[in-house]
């Protein structure tokens, strides 16, 4: 008796919230971007990685005090060695400020038959902000 109870609350506390049948579509929404401009780059693994290098490397040689990277899921590896070449490369004139948090990401559930209606899915992603910043000029003594 105890052991059957135990198993139909294990079975209750599965996500309410997430459609798993055949009657929706599910459209990914784009995350949404806490800040923008030019010092701000989202990593994603789509990107050539050799571009964002070289686009991060431009700013920060044309004197771009400080450059942030964000980066969630699966392009959190590529924003951490994104983040670890570039201090590399401006050989400790750079250093690195590291935050990992959780975003909420929201998913659209479109019927795939006339007696569903639609709805939405929240699901939580994990992500990296990476600030680089500058601590000395190169070549200065």
């Amino acid at each position: 008796m105890a052991d059957e109870n135990i198993a139909k609350k294990k079975q209750d506390q599965k996500n309410p919230k997430r459609f798993t049948n055949k009657k929706h579509a599910i459209k990914k929404r784009l995350p949404v971007r806490p800040i923008e401009g030019d010092n701000v780059i989202y990593v994603t693994k789509k990107t050539n990685f050799k571009a964002q290098l070289d686009k991060c490397c431009d700013l920060l040689a044309k004197g771009e005090k400080e450059i942030i990277l964000h980066g969630l899921g699966a392009a959190i590896q590529r924003c951490c060695n994104l983040a670890l070449q570039l201090e590399i490369l401006f050989s400790g004139t750079c250093q690195i400020e590291v935050n990992t948090g959780t975003v909420d990401v929201i998913d659209d559930l479109e019927p795939l038959t006339d007696d569903v209606d639609f709805g939405a899915q929240i699901r939580h992603t994990s992500s990296i902000h990476i600030r680089i910043f500058r601590t000395a000029l190169l070549g200065a003594n």
